[in-house]
């Protein structure tokens, strides 16, 4: 199991509804891909500008796939990505 956050940060408040519209699309093709087993898309109420998504795929092979697929090389990498600034957190589950 691969588990991956990402805190997106977009740059400038015009861009604010066009990268929301566009991470709603990625979420939704995301979800349909193999070895997607949890994509949320999650907007701060304290700042309009971040976003979180939060992510869960069965094998590193399986991420590895994604940024291979459409929500990934056709929205996010070409549109979203130079609007904000990203910060990956590559996590573990900790569980009692």
């Amino acid at each position: 199991m691969v588990y991956n956050n990402v805190v997106v940060t977009v740059k400038e408040e015009r861009d604010i509804d066009e990268v929301k519209s566009l991470l709603l699309e990625q979420t939704r093709l995301s979800r349909l891909e193999p070895g997607c087993e949890r994509f949320e898309l999650y907007h701060s109420q304290s700042d309009a500008k971040v976003f979180i998504l939060v992510e869960r795929w069965s094998s590193a092979e399986a991420l590895d796939q994604h940024r291979l697929a459409k929500a990934y090389v056709e929205i996010y990498k070409p549109k979203v990505l130079p609007k904000v600034d990203r910060t990956p957190y590559p996590c573990a589950l900790l569980e009692p």
